[in-house]
């Protein structure tokens, strides 16, 4: 049962491919047809009461049935993980499988989920995370605000976003931007956070030059921010000295707040503003936005064009379920998005495409593919068509978990002729595969005016003016 389904479009340089929405669609069909199958209810909650919901079928959990029954829900809990974020994982249905994901999340350093557990548990909200088997009548009740941040333009502003690659910025006087800029950087394995935070002061200066005053400040960066704590983020993944996090890097853009004299300062996850910053360039709602960058960015604003208190960390989303998918050097897991939808991505499909990079690092072979795709390189069109295959099934897998109306794609993966047929071929998996999905979601790019200002410009709108 390891390979349950053969696609009728397998991915070119990736023919081994196992997309989840496939495996689910095959375990759904053995459900019907099983007796003893029954409903599992789970609850992630947070300390501060947050709580999100999700009930899923699965088979009875016996026999054959267990190895299924642990692909179904522990990938699902575990996108429910990274998409929403708890810490106590309540579940009502089945104790044994509870004690399942309890083995599975434990406490002892070699366990498979160690990294999601301790990142998500201790790193996020300041506890152990736990899996707590219920009664269906114990469950907690659901408690998911949304937030109305964002959509702010009065005043002299300044919105960056912080990238592994570089900083951008800009400033902004009643929504006119008067200066932009993007400099480069190296911040993943800086030890010494001073780097990270002489490089955002250098950024707001420069800005600020360009106003006569500074009303308010917006940011986004990878990674998670909670009441403008840094809690867990990439761009500090070289600061393992947890002490020396919990003292200088948490509290970094609190410390950067009273340098700006405590005008009104946000910060928040990059995937949300490009989420909110879609949804204001296309006066749409529901968006999904994704950014195929370094990592896989994405943020989400529902019905209402709200941002939501959801994690959307779909870089350590699974998509591909076979045994042998590529592992991510991070969080050690398959399968995962940001091995799929980011420079790491194109990287990886290279070699079996026919390019021999060497030891080049993942951005400058990213550049090397986009060369080659702008000459007409059928190696490069290979490379590109692949990853478009892959997300046309994961976008189906997504809907699982979001409600899609609108979907936008950016990032330095996206762009050029490559980012163009990246569409195109997740367009056509959608309709071959997916024709409901494909009535429902329209798929787009970023205009020029987006591409050039829309991230800054959605960041600066984040704070309210007193």
């Amino acid at each position: 049962m390891s390979q349950p389904v053969s696609l009728t479009k397998p991915p070119l340089l990736d023919p081994g491919f196992l997309p989840a929405v496939a495996w689910h669609r095959h375990y759904r069909n053995l459900l019907s047809t099983t007796p003893g199958s029954h409903d599992l209810h789970l609850a992630l909650s947070r300390p501060d009461g947050t709580t999100f919901h999700h009930q899923l079928r699965v088979l009875p959990h016996q026999g054959d049935f267990i190895a299924l029954n642990r692909t179904a829900v522990e990938r699902t809990l575990k996108f429910l993980l990274w998409s929403r974020g708890g810490s106590r994982i309540h579940l009502a249905g089945d104790d044994t499988i509870a004690a399942m994901l309890a083995a599975l999340y434990g406490q002892s350093a070699d366990i498979p989920r160690a990294f999601d557990r301790d990142t998500i548990g201790t790193g996020m909200f300041g506890e152990p995370l736990q899996i707590l088997p219920c009664s269906l009548d114990a469950l907690p009740p659901e408690n998911g605000s949304t937030t109305a941040l964002g959509r702010h333009l009065d005043g002299c502003r300044i919105g960056f976003d912080l990238g592994g690659s570089d900083r951008k910025a800009a400033a902004l006087i009643d929504g006119e931007v008067v200066f932009s800029e993007e400099i480069p950087w190296d911040p993943y394995f800086q030890t010494d956070p001073q780097y990270h935070l002489d490089g955002i002061r250098n950024t707001l200066t420069r800005a600020a030059a360009h106003l006569p005053r500074v009303d308010a400040i917006g940011g986004s960066a990878a990674g998670i921010y909670i009441n403008n704590e840094v809690r867990v983020a990439s761009l500090f993944r070289g600061i393992t000295d947890r002490a020396l996090y919990d003292a200088e890097v948490r509290p970094i853009f609190l410390h950067l707040r009273k340098e700006w004299n405590n005008i009104p300062f946000e910060i928040i996850n990059d995937g949300e503003v490009t989420a909110l910053a879609g949804s204001m360039s296309m006066n749409a709602n529901a968006v999904l936005g994704i950014s195929m960058g370094t990592s896989l960015a994405a943020g989400y604003c529902d019905r209402h064009g709200h941002i939501t208190p959801w994690l959307n960390e779909l870089a350590f989303v699974p998509i591909d379920y076979r045994e042998d998918a590529p592992v991510d050097e991070w969080s050690h897991d398959i399968g995962c998005g940001v091995q799929y939808f980011s420079q790491q991505g194109v990287a990886r499909l290279a070699k079996p495409a026919g390019f021999d990079f060497g030891d080049l690092p993942f951005a400058e072979q990213l550049v090397e593919v986009q060369n080659a795709m702008k000459e007409g390189d059928p190696r490069a069109h290979r490379i590109y068509e692949t990853i478009g295959t892959c997300f046309g099934y994961a976008i189906a897998h997504y809907t699982e978990f979001y409600h899609i109306e609108n979907l936008l794609i950016l990032g330095r993966v996206t762009s050029g002729p490559g980012g163009d047929l990246i569409l195109a071929q997740a367009g056509n998996i959608l309709r071959s595969e997916f024709p409901d999905l494909a009535d429902q979601i329209t798929l787009s790019t970023p205009d020029e005016q987006m591409k050039r200002h829309g991230q800054a410009v959605a960041a600066a709108s984040l704070p309210v003016l007193p």
